[in-house]
């Protein structure tokens, strides 16, 4: 532990730096969260006009046998990118989890594509007799100490809060993540132009032959779709609150957050979407409501 607080305290990251992974966010998400597993460190921001800020970092504990869940019950803390789904504060709990949690959505869309397995990944706290675990002790959630994790949940908002966990963050100032920035928020303009277009035919250009929703198929999906388009009888299609995540492993993976209205009507659904690379070109291989 103390290792890893030398550790942090000596690379603490350069005012205006950011993880590359928070390519774009809009101001509804009024907080982001990133976990280093190398430095068991977790960092909260602030998201202002001017883009994120970093407010403070914590100490953190991970799973017992490190980071890359891949199925249940292995004690390892996932890496990707998540979201926060609700609060729970400690009365609903037992005092293992201190002063209350945050679960996030392990495993996601992408999880499951890779056949990933396990429940219950919550950033929470320590018994009350405790004041920190070890770097390595948890069944593979992300712990902290009490009175921090108290400050995180009179903080953040559950559902727009997105949590970023890496084996190791990679920092990078907004100069040079704007270009990568512009050319995604073009990509998802892309998609929304083809959306309001009313043809299915270039919609579906943008999506994977491996495309699966719930229980829907591609072919499927594409039924559903043109009906959409029929019903809004050539309307465009507007979007709001347009968030961007960016992952690399052994993929590349876009997660994409927005609010999809069609023009006149005063409000629409929260969307999904997950992209992948397929040959050097981005298609969506999963694409859902939320909330």
């Amino acid at each position: 532990e103390a290792n890893r607080r030398l550790q942090a305290f000596r690379d603490r990251p350069k005012d205006g730096l950011i993880p590359a992974q928070f390519v774009e966010l809009p101001l509804s998400s009024r907080h982001a969260i990133a976990v280093d597993v190398s430095r068991s460190r977790l960092y909260l921001f602030e998201n202002t006009a001017q883009g994120l800020r970093l407010v403070s970092d914590h100490y953190a504990s991970v799973g017992l046998l490190g980071a890359d869940k891949r199925i249940e019950g292995d004690q390892r803390t996932p890496l990707g990118v998540y979201y926060i789904t609700s609060r729970l504060d400690a009365r609903q709990l037992t005092d293992f989890y201190g002063a209350g949690a945050l679960p996030l959505n392990y495993p996601n869309e992408y999880d499951r594509r890779l056949g990933r397995t396990g429940s219950g990944i919550w950033l929470h706290g320590v018994p009350r007799d405790s004041y920190v675990r070890p770097p390595q002790s948890t069944d593979g959630c992300v712990a902290l100490a009490n009175p921090e994790l108290q400050a995180i949940l009179q903080t953040v908002q559950p559902r727009t809060t997105p949590v970023v966990i890496a084996r190791s963050l990679d920092w990078v100032t907004r100069a040079r993540a704007e270009p990568e920035r512009r050319a995604l928020s073009n990509l998802i303009e892309g998609w929304r132009v083809a959306r309001s277009s009313g043809d299915i035919e270039r919609l579906m250009s943008f999506y994977s032959p491996q495309f699966a929703s719930g229980s829907r198929n591609l072919s499927q999906w594409r039924q559903l779709v043109g009906r959409e388009m029929n019903q809004a009888g050539g309307r465009p299609v507007n979007i709001k609150d347009l968030a961007i995540l960016g992952w690399r492993d052994q993929n590349e993976v876009l997660v994409v957050t927005f609010g999809e209205v069609v023009e006149g009507q005063r409000t629409g659904v929260m969307k999904r979407q997950y992209w992948g690379k397929e040959g050097g070109l981005w298609k969506i291989f999963y694409e859902g409501v939320i909330g």
